[in-house]
């Protein structure tokens, strides 16, 4: 009997999301992209690493509110997969991996904050296995999928600011970099900085989160001083309250995407309490 182990360097959905947060982190930097490139080669809309990214993304992303129909979709998925050509598909994500090695730090670009990473690594064991495998590892991950893509559609909401992995994602895809800075032009130059730092940290936490108890701290001090200029009472009030929330971050152990958000925030009502005081 097999043990399921899973493989990061062969996980093609894993390499695409890491390769589009380093096209973020170029463009962000003004870098000319050397996974813009890879992607660009690699993941053509008639290669057969597209075709299986394609369906490890519908696992991500596929959402049903019934049992059944969860089921049935996890197996058109594994069944679409053993209809990929395998030789095809070997030689293609060979050529991709000897790529990577040989442009980057192969360690230090699988270190990356990877929010999904289970879903990625049960996507890659149900493809790459079968149930004679491993029953009931097999039949684990499969259900994992499953209670995943069953999940409430409520929980879902819509966040416009951490958005970020579904707007990069499209800016590779479709390749069109030159419109990413455009997107953001009406942030100002404190949610810019911020949105840069998470970017091209979002593969070292510990660094980002230096960043953001700094941040917290710069903008606690902001507050108290600029609710000086507040006239209402009332909202002194509010003020108070909010930038005692900022504590909040400094007993975080590890920094989520929504405390990113929470920032962007912070800096946006800072943004408005400044134009209050220029009145």
């Amino acid at each position: 009997m097999k043990q399921l182990k899973h493989s990061k360097l062969k996980n093609t959905g894993l390499i695409y999301e890491l390769l589009v947060r380093q096209v973020a982190s170029d463009t962000m930097s003004n870098k000319n992209s050397i996974a813009f490139q890879i992607l660009k080669r690699n993941f053509g809309k008639t290669s057969e690493l597209s075709k299986e990214l394609k369906l490890y993304r519908s696992l991500q992303e596929e959402i049903f509110n019934k049992d059944s129909k969860s089921i049935k979709f996890v197996e058109a998925i594994i069944s679409a997969r053993k209809q990929l050509n395998e030789t095809l598909l070997k030689k293609e994500k060979y050529n991709l991996i000897k790529t990577l090695k040989t442009k980057f730090d192969i360690n230090e670009f699988f270190k990356s904050r990877v929010t999904n990473y289970k879903v990625h690594a049960s996507t890659y064991k149900i493809f790459e296995y079968g149930e004679a495998d491993d029953p009931k590892d097999y039949i684990e991950n499969k259900f994992f999928l499953i209670d995943h893509i069953q999940r409430n559609i409520s929980d879902k909401k819509p966040v416009s600011l951490v958005s970020e992995n579904k707007d990069i994602r499209l800016l590779a895809s479709k390749l069109i970099i030159d419109k990413f800075n455009s997107k953001y032009s009406n942030l100002t130059v404190h949610q810019k900085n911020v949105l840069r730092e998470y970017i091209n940290n979002v593969t070292n936490s510990e660094k980002l989160k230096k960043y953001l108890l700094s941040e917290s701290k710069k903008l606690k001090n902001n507050l108290n001083k600029l609710k000086n200029n507040v006239s209402s009472k009332i909202l002194v009030i509010k003020i108070n309250e909010v930038a005692k929330l900022l504590d909040n971050v400094h007993k975080k152990h590890i920094i989520k995407d929504k405390d990113v958000l929470t920032i962007l925030r912070y800096h946006e009502l800072v943004s408005e309490l400044k134009n209050i005081g220029s009145k």
